[in-house]
């Protein structure tokens, strides 16, 4: 096997591979990264069981100036070699692996030599066995996982809730996550997918890492679905996940159907507003700020009081305040990660009690994009 490639544009394709490659398996062959060489194009492959990426550099692409000798294969300990390439001298290196499965790395005056194993070794990725296809384009898809996975599960208890519950019916997406304490919904009509019905639940580490891995100039993801893998296919890059099994939460009972007290306010003020009071509220043992709506008087007031520290009071601007008057505390990160993810958008707050539940949704189009948080008891 023998090749030579732009180091750069290298980098970037590795880099995406290495998403999916673990220092901490119990099968040793998956800390290496596996490189395929046919005639025409080189293919990287990095796998932890749980996610698999396979990446394509084409000969054709002259981004990539990928010069083939010879075919074949190898794998090689990707840390380390990811190392090795990034501090090469030159703009291109040359890979050589002989038939003791060694390979000798080149560029300009250096050479490194680094001991790889039998390719035939490492495991075949996924079959994903189903012609069905959907496609949704990239910036839809990113949105809405970049919505959703703010609010899964960090704890391994609750597998499910580690995950982002996808299902696709009638023509519509629906994603949803919970992790009990939160919730994140958002809803996207697709064309073409009238005839295409799914009930999966992708792990969310899966998606974070598919997130970071859709560039600005991608258009379109094509999506496999099989009994219990996922597959994303886009720009020369093959995204595999494995699917959680079993059955999610019945998430639509725990969205009120009605509210007591509604405040509108922009997004953006508000999250600066949080940030502000929640400089105190890290600083204390109890991370809380109380949220106090008067709409007799039309005020809205921003708290948070540390004994050890001291105690911060903010008056906010609002567009919109009906309702009964109301005291509400909450975790302020869950509201910054919820805030963050309606961007520039104007925001309805509706609340119905102290302790229930509390849900926020952009003004326009509040139908496709809702989320829920649980108040803190302060007493």
């Amino acid at each position: 096997m023998k090749f030579t490639i732009k180091r750069n544009a290298f980098i970037k394709k590795l880099t995406d591979v290495q998403r999916a490659i673990s220092s901490k398996t119990a099968i040793e062959i998956l800390t290496g990264l596996k490189i395929t060489v046919t005639e025409n194009s080189i293919t990287l492959t990095g796998s932890d069981s749980d996610i698999s990426i396979e990446n394509e550099i084409s000969t054709d692409d002259s981004n990539y100036e990928l010069l083939i000798d010879e075919p074949g294969s190898i794998v090689l300990p990707a840390r380390f070699f990811s190392e090795i390439i990034k501090r090469l001298p030159e703009s291109t290196f040359t890979i050589e692996v002989n038939e003791h499965f060694q390979a000798t790395i080149t560029s300009g005056q250096t050479e490194y030599q680094v001991n790889g194993v039998d390719a035939d070794n490492y495991p075949h990725l996924p079959e994903i066995d189903t012609n069905e296809q959907l496609t949704i384009p990239a910036d839809i898809m990113k949105q809405v996982i970049n919505q959703t996975v703010i609010a899964v599960s960090t704890q391994e208890s609750r597998p499910l809730l580690t995950g982002v519950h996808l299902t696709i019916k009638d023509g519509e997406l629906h994603a949803v996550a919970t992790d009990s304490h939160r919730l994140s919904q958002r809803k996207v009509k697709l064309s073409g997918a009238e005839d295409i019905d799914y009930d999966i639940i992708v792990p969310g580490r899966s998606l974070v890492e598919l997130s970071r891995m859709i560039a600005d100039s991608t258009g379109s993801l094509e999506i496999q679905i099989a009994e219990n893998q996922i597959l994303f296919n886009f720009d020369n890059t093959a995204f595999y996940s494995r699917l959680l099994e079993g059955m999610y939460p019945d998430t639509d009972r725990l969205i009120p159907q009605s509210s007591e007290t509604e405040i509108e306010l922009n997004a953006v003020s508000l999250l600066h507003a949080i940030e502000r009071a929640s400089l105190l509220s890290h600083e204390g043992r109890n991370n809380v700020v109380k949220l106090s709506l008067n709409s007799e008087n039309q005020t809205a007031v921003l708290s948070s009081n540390s004994p050890e520290v001291g105690n911060i009071e903010e008056e906010l601007q609002f567009d919109k305040l009906t309702g009964n008057d109301i005291e509400i505390s909450f975790n302020p990160d869950y509201m910054k990660a919820a805030l963050q993810a309606f961007g520039q958008a104007e925001v309805k707050l509706s609340l119905t009690l102290p302790l229930r539940p509390f849900t926020l949704m952009p003004t326009e189009d509040s139908e496709d994009f809702i989320q829920l948080i649980t108040p803190v008891r302060t007493y």
